[in-house]
């Protein structure tokens, strides 16, 4: 019975409305800011206020920022150390793929360090400005067409003979500019002096000349020596290789190309000059 009655008083105690709820509110916000009944709020308090949730705002906007700027960044780091390895792979396939180049032979006779190949002479031309060059185009087999050679033969040879004339072309000398013209290689003949029956005063020159099968391009090699291994343009040039081996060159008195008495061959049979015998090459 006590229960009951209490619970009934309970129940008839009166309900607070909205309006009361909020007042109750407003009550508790002015005691809070020490603010008098009624009284409006201030307004730097309304600033503050409004600033500490800019700054809160910002500070999450800048956060979030920083995030995605690391997260860019570590994806633009981590493609590019991806590109790298991909490219240092693709290098490394190629190096392995591309044949080694054998390093010059030193331990071979110099002359089989020199290369000297079968050509022949398609087109010739007075040289505009030195009076003992001609400048050719010689075919000696290559891809790359004739080579331009220009030779101080004008007080030996006319236009007509020069064109045609099969020859030798020492083919891995380092390119030079003779006069303005720039020279891929050098003809290889023979010299002696002029006697009685020549006139006499200067000297009779002869080209090298191979054999009629011969084929252009073929690469001369020596009776009784190994098979050339030609050195490149520049390892000739820097190791001086054509002075030295030229002193052992000279013709065998049957009119054969040789060094050192190791005649220049070729599959068709040696090289030689018309009628020099015993002389000098150059």
């Amino acid at each position: 019975q006590h229960i009951y009655i209490r619970a009934m008083a309970v129940m008839n105690q009166p309900t607070k409305s909205v309006v009361d709820l909020l007042q109750e509110a407003i009550l508790d916000l002015e005691a809070r800011l020490n603010l008098q009944p009624g009284e409006a709020i201030p307004e730097q308090l309304l600033v503050a206020s409004s600033s500490s949730a800019a700054i809160t705002t910002t500070a999450k906007d800048s956060n979030d920022t920083g995030k995605k700027a690391n997260n860019n960044n570590n994806n633009n780091q981590n493609n590019k150390n991806k590109n790298n390895n991909q490219k240092k792979q693709k290098q490394q396939q190629q190096q392995k793929q591309q044949p080694q180049k054998a390093a010059n032979n030193n331990d071979q006779p110099d002359i089989c360090k020199l290369e000297f190949k079968v050509g022949v002479i398609t087109k010739v031309w007075v040289h505009p400005t030195a009076d003992k060059l001609y400048c050719e185009e010689i075919d000696v087999g290559e891809e790359a067409g004739p080579r331009q050679i220009a030779s101080g033969l004008r007080p030996h040879f006319t236009l007509e003979q020069m064109l045609g004339q099969r020859l030798l072309v020492a083919s891995n000398l380092k390119a030079k500019n003779l006069v303005g013209f720039k020279s891929h290689g050098m003809v290889l003949c023979a010299a002696r002096p002029k006697d009685n029956d020549d006139g006499g005063g200067g000297e009779v020159v002869e080209f090298v000349e191979p054999p009629e099968g011969a084929a252009i391009g073929e690469v001369i090699t020596y009776e009784g020596l190994p098979t050339p291994e030609p050195f490149t343009p520049s390892g000739v040039d820097k190791k001086k290789i054509w002075p030295t081996a030229a002193q052992g060159m000279k013709t065998t008195d049957d009119c054969c190309a040789a060094w050192n008495g190791h005649v220049f061959m070729t599959r068709a049979g040696p090289c030689k000059t018309k009628t020099i015998a015993g002389f000098a090459m150059r």
